[in-house]
């Protein structure tokens, strides 16, 4: 029987408030309007991002709400004016989007589309303003245009990747976040040649997925920098191979990372949002031709100093976003990458929980513990 044109009652893990654990409730999903995609959610996994709008303390706090934005899922109804997907689809949502029209998405060098940019305080859908989940006719807000702790879910086209139906969607959900600004961002915007040095700061599911794109660049030495050891050992598993704890010196952890490398490393790739992070990832490169990529969001109230005479030494510094990826565009080759065993993905993938269980994969990742936690749809 089809569901389409239907108001679906459905499972979803509400946040009512910042900090409080999420309550599983029947939640009614309105049909997809315009523009927009109903997805049946199979796999979700927990990001920092989720934990950090749960958390609300940097940022303006909007519940209730449903988070959730790494996922993976079949299209179950699209509404009015999609014409490239259908039911039965196989797709990731994701966070940001590209409509396909703005300066930006016809810009080969962009990635940031000007209608479905991230906006993490939009809790509604842009089509009317309005938000497609509802408990006893009161609405639940969304989460960056995805909403994935929810069995169903509505999505603007634009923020939809159409992938591989072979793809196991409990392995390639992780593409939707952060793996892809992590790899994305070494290898599109820090580019290593084969052979060169790179520094990672910050080790957790992002530095880690950064490092795989050295390691697959074919990068000499990939140093990784952290605060806490017990990172270390796993780090090897992508291809890490020296480490640095910024609390080992008695100097900048950049000044020590010159030195170890007779000059600077090539390229560095910044993971943490940490301001001293990103001085010591921009001054740790080789004058003339070294590289610095930052991708750690920092605090709202944040800048970052550095004297002129790093660039004009010829240092650069980049900013990306995404891993530069265009949703739509992009990211189904790179799930043929993982299909095709260029990239690994498995190993980012510490733990699993059933739905029932959400609770414990905000635990885990509060506790440090692992990298990426897959939540079970259906159990």
């Amino acid at each position: 029987m089809s569901t389409a044109g239907q108001v679906i009652r459905c499972r979803a893990a509400v946040a009512w408030e910042s900090g409080k654990p999420l309550s599983i409730e029947e939640v009614e999903v309105a049909p997809p309007q315009k523009d927009e995609v109903r997805i049946k959610i199979l796999f979700t996994s927990l990001c920092h991002t989720d934990v950090y709008s749960w958390d609300a303390k940097g940022q303006n706090p909007l519940f209730p709400r449903i988070l959730g934005h790494e996922a993976g899922g079949i299209v179950e109804s699209v509404g009015e004016g999609v014409t490239d997907l259908k039911p039965g689809d196989h797709v990731l949502p994701i966070f940001t989007g590209e409509c396909k029209e703005c300066p930006h998405c016809l810009s080969e060098e962009s990635n940031m589309c000007d209608l479905l940019r991230i906006n993490t305080d939009r809790g509604e859908m842009i089509n009317d303003g309005k938000s497609r989940f509802s408990i006893n006719g009161k609405p639940i807000y969304h989460f960056l245009g995805t909403s994935t702790f929810s069995e169903y879910t509505v999505v603007h086209v634009g923020q939809v990747a159409k992938i591989n139906p072979e793809a196991p969607l409990d392995k390639v959900c992780v593409l939707s976040c952060g793996m892809s600004t992590g790899f994305g961002a070494t290898v599109n915007v820090a580019k290593p040649k084969k052979g060169q040095s790179v520094a990672i700061f910050g080790l957790g599911a992002v530095g880690l997925a950064a490092a795989e794109g050295a390691r697959v660049s074919g990068a000499s030495r990939i140093i990784g920098v952290d605060l806490n050891p017990s990172r270390f050992e796993q780090a090897k598993k992508f291809g890490v191979t020296e480490f640095v704890n910024p609390k080992d010196y008695n100097k900048p952890v950049q000044e020590a990372i010159v030195e170890m490398t007779g000059g600077g490393v090539d390229r560095s790739v910044e993971c943490t949002g940490s301001i001293q992070a990103m001085i010591s990832a921009f001054e740790c490169v080789h004058d003339g031709w070294g590289v610095a990529v930052l991708v750690g969001v920092p605090n709202k109230d944040d800048a970052f100093k550095t004297h002129p005479v790093n660039l004009l030494n010829e240092k650069t510094v980049k900013g990306t976003f995404f891993g530069n990826y265009k949703p739509r565009s992009d990211i189904p080759a790179v799930v043929e990458k993982y299909m095709n065993k260029e990239l690994e993905l498995d190993k980012f993938i510490t733990h699993t929980v059933p739905f029932s269980e959400i609770n414990k994969a905000f635990e885990l990742m509060l506790a440090g513990e692992g990298l990426r936690c897959v939540i079970r749809m259906d159990e």
